[in-house]
């Protein structure tokens, strides 16, 4: 029988966060050890499903999955971008603490090209590993490109993917440490990952396994194979979600082709908000900005016998909590002389249960720049926008745009003009704070009004910004199109 970590009564030395020490081990409800099936979708806006209410975009293996399973609508990102939230969900830890609070690029800049998680931290992968577990990983890794710090170093047994987004150049798949794709046909992309992700569950059906799958789509430059393209009915967005659509079908097809249906927890989140062409659900910003749309994400999970189908739970949950829970359900230790952020929510997903947090941070690069709880939230710093200078007709150029050479995609990219979340509401500044229950939009500044919780709420904010490090920004260079 497998051993799951469990509460001690104890008290935990610091309000926010996990110390492992805290830990006790007690014996497990669960008959064997669980496959896990991490999907992350890459900018997928928290408005971009039909099962969290987009009127045209089509997502029926998705809603189905949530249908059969349980859905979170408070689900946080820990970061606006790409490479501090996945950095959390491989460590548990909030990007300042696992060191990696900005965006590996190979295209940046020698400073941008050298950045990579520290190797100090232990990732999913390598916990997972230790306990028997066969590990694979399908897609965008993000956290380190240079020798060293790939997938295969970092504790999966193999890897198939571009390393970074699919739009730094030079786009290029690799399988483990060797390309074997350049240029990328971008429009088949989506469709062989999966390939690579199926064929993974087959041959590790007779044992326990990790699959982390972490699709391209729908970062930019949008892609859609011919089964798709100019199919949906929703633009090239809506061909794009069609395919990530279909790999998660394919997924969760595997699974149930195989017998394993019933022994794998499947989760299925994104990475941040939306970028152009996308939808954020009527919240406020997009992709790389601090306000709901860039933090706020779908979150799915399925687990047959285990998760209560149709289950909607609006309790406060974020990123590194999926570390916690995975290593909750498959009893896998982690070393005690860390840490943890996140939490175990498998309760929020098979019940009325409450949050474990009381607070969430959110990031600007290094700095922790907001704080909230069920309600409030408070902007420490100013939010940050999108601040992309249009041409003459009105749209931007964007410099890693579809080529026809070393970026094989769709020429009709989404602009500014297609802005995925809202663009009014009080102009950014210092110590704004706002009422998500009743202004869901953060469009008015209440902190005139309730001084009492932004006094609670900063209290807490410089309680967790003790530990945040001071760093110097990586300056990344003018980047140059080839």
């Amino acid at each position: 029988m497998s051993t799951v970590w469990g509460w001690h009564d104890a008290p935990v030395p610091h309000p926010f966060i996990i110390h492992h020490s805290s830990f006790v081990i007690l014996h497990s409800s669960f008959s064997a050890q669980p496959n896990i099936a991490l999907i992350l979708a890459d900018d997928l806006g928290y408005g971009d499903l039909g099962c969290y209410g987009h009127p045209t975009f089509k997502t029926p293996r998705i809603d189905q999955m949530a249908a059969e399973g349980a859905r979170l609508t408070q689900f946080n990102t820990p970061a606006p971008f790409c490479a501090p939230t996945r950095a959390s969900l491989m460590t548990g830890r909030y990007p300042f603490r696992c060191g990696m609070t900005q965006n590996p690029a190979p295209d940046g800049g020698p400073a941008a090209d050298a950045l990579a998680m520290p190797k100090s931290e232990i990732t999913l992968a390598q916990v997972l590993k230790a306990d028997g577990y066969a590990t694979g990983m399908v897609g965008k890794w993000h956290l380190g490109h240079k020798p060293g710090s790939l997938p295969t170093e970092r504790g999966f047994d193999e890897y198939y993917g571009i390393p970074y987004s699919n739009d730094m150049r030079p786009v290029q798949v690799l399988e483990g440490s060797a390309v074997v794709e350049y240029p990328v046909v971008q429009a088949t992309l989506t469709t062989r990952y999966a390939k690579r992700a199926t064929d993974f569950i087959q041959r590790n059906a007779k044992k326990p396994f990790f699959l982390y799958f972490a699709e391209a789509m729908p970062h930019k430059p949008l892609a859609a194979p011919d089964k798709h393209y100019t199919k949906s009915g929703a633009g090239l967005y809506g061909d794009a979600l069609l395919d990530l659509d279909d790999s998660v079908g394919a997924v969760l097809d595997a699974l149930k082709q195989n017998g394993l249906d019933d022994n794998t927890l499947v989760l299925f989140t994104s990475d941040n908000g939306a970028w152009f062409g996308g939808s954020c659900g009527g919240l406020r910003g997009m992709k790389g900005t601090n306000y709901e749309g860039g933090y706020r994400v779908p979150m799915i999970a399925r687990w047959p016998g285990k998760i209560p189908a149709g289950h909607v739970s609006h309790e406060l949950g974020v990123m590194m909590d999926l570390f916690s829970t995975v290593l909750h359900v498959t009893g896998a230790k982690l070393p005690d002389d860390r840490a943890l952020d996140g939490r175990n929510i498998l309760p929020l997903l098979t019940s009325a249960a409450k949050s474990p947090h009381e607070f969430i941070f959110g990031h600007q690069n290094s700095k922790l720049a907001t704080i909230r709880d069920a309600r409030w939230k408070l902007h420490l710093l100013p939010a940050s926008q999108m601040k992309l200078k249009p041409g003459p007709d009105g749209k931007w150029l964007d410099p890693r745009t579809p080529d026809g050479v070393t970026i094989l995609a769709p020429f009709e990219q989404y602009n500014i003009n297609a802005h995925p979340g809202l663009t009014t509401g009080a102009e950014p500044a210092k110590m704004q704070l706002f009422d998500l229950q009743n202004d869901p939009g953060e469009q008015v500044d209440v902190a005139a009004q309730h001084p009492d919780e932004v006094k609670r709420l900063q209290a807490a904010y410089d309680f967790m910004n003790k530990d945040v490090p001071v760093v110097e920004e990586v300056k990344r260079a003018p980047y140059k199109k080839p």
